[in-house]
């Protein structure tokens, strides 16, 4: 038995949702092209291989067809729609980032200290941090690439603030895990001196002290995702 191709799933859900499942739709080849990002060729071609498959049938007229799902044809979408349900419902909700501890400027005890941060951090994260960061080099692309999602993402924001001489950007805070077992906070910042491939973490504890860290430790951090 022909099984459903996959170039063929993206014409099938754009008929049902003309309400093909039951009445016989008229549409044109060209319009259908459009809908699909097709050509008119290529629209009525999967037309003739979803009829000749027994996933549709046609009445064909001059210039439209009219164009009903068959029962076989609703079969595999709904067949599809549950291997995909169940894909979404069971993927990883969390983002894996991997790398090696390294030593900071210096800049980060002092940022964490600021007044204009630290009340914040009380009310919206429940803590204040340890005056600075644990820096974490990511030297995988695939890492790397993961991480700048953080940028665009809604966080914990920690609003920029100016002190009266100058001006502090904002801050986004993600609840995270360090190697499994440490709860933590990656930090993303408005403004930074790192490259894209160091990510900065920050606790209520040292975490260089508490996880027995130093420059070269192999680290993961796992970042719940929600929705």
């Amino acid at each position: 038995m022909t099984e459903l191709k996959v170039q063929h799933i993206l014409t099938l859900t754009q008929l049902i949702s003309r309400g093909a499942r039951y009445n016989y739709v008229p549409i044109t080849t060209t319009s259908l092209g459009k809908s699909i990002k097709k050509s008119q060729q290529s629209a009525s071609k999967h037309l003739l291989e979803l009829e000749q498959d027994g996933f549709i049938e046609r009445i064909i007229n001059r210039r439209t067809s009219s164009v009903r799902i068959t029962s076989r044809g609703y079969s595999e979408l709904i067949k599809l729609s549950s291997i995909l349900k169940s894909s979404l419902d069971t993927f990883p909700s969390f983002v894996e980032l991997k790398g090696i501890l390294v030593s900071g400027m210096g800049e980060g005890a002092y940022y964490m200290s600021l007044k204009g941060y630290t009340k914040q951090f009380k009310s919206k994260i429940n803590y204040i941090p340890f005056p600075g960061t644990l820096n974490v080099k990511l030297q995988k692309k695939e890492h790397i690439e993961a991480a700048q999602q953080f940028r665009t993402l809604n966080g914990i924001t920690i609003k920029g603030f100016f002190d009266g001489k100058r001006t502090y950007g904002w801050v986004k805070c993600f609840k995270s895990k360090l190697n499994n077992s440490i709860n933590c906070e990656l930090i993303v910042l408005e403004r930074t001196h790192h490259d894209n491939s160091i990510i900065e973490l920050i606790s209520k504890a040292n975490l260089r002290k508490t996880a027995k860290l130093k420059d070269g430790s192999k680290l993961t951090i796992r970042i719940p995702i929600k929705g």
